[in-house]
């Protein structure tokens, strides 16, 4: 007899090897360790700054390097460029070395009614995130309507002939005092490092060439007061240093001369001094100095002619002899006539 099997129920599709549900399980919970482990670290660069959002509420802020958060949705990170000075250019665009022009920005309205193109570009950076970040919509776009509103509300106070000539520097500024006291106002999180004007040109055609001669003229003539006033700086010192030299050098002859006497009259006394004790030997002396002084080559005799017999006595050759022989020739000489 054969048997057969009743039981012809099909399987079930959800009977699972055992033991799969529980792989799943552990697979997906180790991809959400990995998920939350990469979302919980970030890098900060050595230019940029980051603000920390707990809930979507700023919280904290952290600098450059490796850093930990919560994983989002708790907690959010936006980094910023806060430690890189940026450019805003306000009249044109630059790329590179590329330069677009935007007149729309450019053309601006002076006092007079002229028209003139100014190109400036402002340094900014982020000063404070939490006021980059809530405060305005667009942070950048807000700087340049502020410098372009600075830049037109100065120069339409100004003249055109001074904008373009002697007054780029004080219109400049002018421009970034107002551009300081807008961000100061609305507390926008940045800081305006500089503003300069690249150039600010004269209408376009005769009227240009006639402003661009005066502005020539104008160089020309502040180069020539520079170069006046180079030599004028250059030639008063080296004057006043040569009269001072003058000035010192007749003072050091002055003194010299006065020392000079103060000792002859000091030679004098001690002379006279000596003289007043013995004038004969004194006055012998002095002659004897003074004759070998003003005729160092000249034969000199004393001589008496009293007698018969002249008698005569050669100095030169005494000179010459022994200290003691001249010595004692010169004291029989005394009261001889010299010759």
């Amino acid at each position: 007899m054969e048997l057969i099997n009743m039981d012809r129920r099909p399987k079930n599709p959800l009977d699972l090897p055992p033991g799969l549900l529980k792989k799943i399980g552990l697979g997906i919970a180790a991809l959400l360790v990995i998920l939350i482990g990469f979302s919980s670290f970030y890098t900060v660069q050595e230019q940029e700054r980051a603000a920390i959002l707990t809930f979507g509420k700023y919280t904290n802020e952290t600098t450059a390097g490796l850093h930990f958060k919560w994983p989002y949705p708790i907690q959010q990170v936006i980094i910023v460029p806060a430690e890189l000075t940026q450019k805003i250019y306000i009249g044109y665009r630059q790329v590179g070395d590329v330069v677009t022009p935007v007149d729309e920005e450019a053309m601006m309205i002076t006092g007079d009614e002229n028209i003139v193109s100014a190109d400036a570009v402002v340094q900014w950076k982020i000063s404070n995130i939490r006021d980059y970040l809530y405060n305005i919509d667009n942070p950048e776009q807000f700087l340049r309507n502020a410098a372009s509103s600075s830049i037109r509300s100065v120069i339409g106070s100004e003249k055109l002939d001074y904008a373009i000539t002697d007054g780029k520097t004080v219109i400049q500024d002018k421009v970034r005092e107002r551009l300081l006291e807008l961000q100061g106002r609305y507390n926008t999180g940045m800081q305006i490092i500089d503003i300069k004007f690249q150039d600010i040109e004269p209408p376009i055609g005769q009227v240009s060439d006639a402003f661009r001669e005066v502005t020539n003229a104008r160089e020309e003539k502040n180069t020539k007061i520079n170069n006046a006033a180079k030599y004028e700086n250059d030639k008063i010192p080296k004057a006043r240093g040569e009269a001072q030299a003058l000035l010192e050098n007749a003072e050091g002859q002055k003194k010299s001369r006065i020392l000079n006497a103060q000792g002859d009259v000091a030679q004098f006394n001690a002379i006279f001094a000596e003289y007043s004790k013995n004038p004969g030997v004194t006055e012998s002396r002095l002659i004897m100095e003074t004759l070998e002084r003003i005729l160092p080559k000249a034969k000199i005799f004393i001589s008496e002619s009293s007698g018969d017999t002249v008698k005569y006595l050669p100095i030169n050759e005494l000179l010459r002899g022994s200290g003691t022989t001249a010595g004692a020739a010169s004291g029989s000489a005394q009261g001889g006539t010299a010759k």
